[in-house]
């Protein structure tokens, strides 16, 4: 039997991976899978050796403070790899952890096949990279078009198949009148590292109690991630805020969002879901500041988003450190609701960038087949 293993690093990669698989699946019945992996990819029947959360991390300082337990972790999954004794190692984002992996792996097996998916922002920094990349790796898909000309220069196999959450159609309905009461709903994603909850939901909830008294009708719901949401609660049990859920149940989500009049997003891959609901929104994102510096100093990037990465200006509005607080969230997201041609221009200038990042075909679909192509 044919054997992949997928490795991820955290929530979203885990979410994309399981895009992949469940067509791979449709595909292929006669497969055996692993994985590093969270909730999605154990929907689909697919055991992980380990907790992801135990290798989620983002900035900077986080890894330095963290340098041998991920060194320990990265250890034992080249050796559970090997263990396994995949056809192909299928790696997702997180490329910190998940490259280091697949590089270790090639050296000690180099039958087996490597292929990642989303490419580490060469663009971004440290374009150098790819060539140490073209070493390890058999072929990389990548999310966006202008990220070819970084491969194709270092020959190094690349497709670009588009972003799997742009794919779907969501016609499920799912009953959410409990979170209607005649309010309309403002959709807040607060990340999914416990770092990013630490930082931001205390600014979120100072925000939620600025717009109550300005105007309470609306209701504010936390989407959060299965393993995430007890943490969030936390959070919340010494406030007396009525009009505040939390949700976990990624059906609900869906239908809360497509629901929802506006969105506060942090910064990452989950506010494309938000624009392909077609949902106007802000980007907030605040870290500590040795790592915000550093990342000034490192990234040759003016925004954080990508949308407003592909237009070279804010089409969202970005609160980014020192703006991500309550105040300057209040302003923003109270303007933008009592300014209709505001939203409506970001709808439309949304949607016309979208039509850039989808492939032609179904993106989990061609993934899939790529990646079926190097085993049958």
């Amino acid at each position: 039997m044919k054997k992949i293993f997928i490795l991820t690093g955290e929530p979203s990669g885990d979410k994309l991976a399981s895009e992949i698989i469940s067509e791979i699946k449709k595909k292929k019945t006669d497969l055996e899978f692993l994985s590093v992996g969270g909730t999605n990819l154990e929907k689909l029947g697919i055991k992980t050796i380990f907790d992801q959360k135990e290798i989620t991390y983002i900035a900077f300082t986080d890894i330095i403070l963290n340098f041998f337990k991920i060194k320990r972790k990265i250890k034992e999954t080249v050796n559970e790899v090997l263990k396994f004794k995949p056809d192909i190692l299928f790696s997702v984002d997180s490329p910190d952890f998940t490259l280091r992996v697949a590089k270790l792996v090639k050296e000690k097996n180099s039958k087996i096949k490597t292929i990642h998916f989303i490419a580490p922002k060469v663009w971004a920094w440290r374009e150098g990279r790819v060539k140490k990349m073209k070493k390890f790796l058999d072929h990389i898909l990548l999310l966006f078009k202008f990220e070819k000309e970084y491969f194709d220069k270092e020959n190094l196999t690349n497709t670009f198949v588009g972003h799997p959450l742009l794919d779907k159609n969501i016609n499920e309905k799912v009953q959410i009148d409990q979170f209607l009461d005649k309010k309309n709903i403002i959709s807040i994603f607060p990340g999914s590292r416990v770092s990013e909850i630490k930082h931001h939901i205390p600014i979120l909830i100072n925000f939620i109690k600025k717009m109550n008294i300005k105007d309470p009708n609306y209701n504010f719901i936390f989407h959060a991630t299965d393993k995430n949401k007890q943490h969030i609660s936390r959070y919340f049990i010494k406030e007396q805020i009525t009009n505040l859920e939390i949700i976990n149940d990624d059906k609900i989500k869906t239908a809360v969002l497509k629901k929802s009049i506006f969105a506060i997003v942090k910064s990452g891959t989950v506010s494309l879901e938000v624009c392909k609901m077609n949902v106007p929104s802000i980007i907030i994102y605040k870290m500590n500041f040795i790592n915000f510096y550093l990342a000034k100093f490192l990234l040759n990037i003016k925004f954080a988003n990508m949308i407003n990465i592909i237009n070279n200006r804010e089409v969202i509005p970005e609160l980014i450190q020192s703006e991500c607080n309550a105040d300057e969230i209040f302003k923003s997201v109270y303007y933008f609701l009592k300014k209709p041609n505001l939203i409506a221009k970001q709808k439309q200038e949304i949607k016309k960038t979208l039509e850039t990042l989808s492939s032609p075909s179904s993106s989990s679909e061609e993934a899939a087949n790529i990646i079926l192509s190097y085993i049958f």
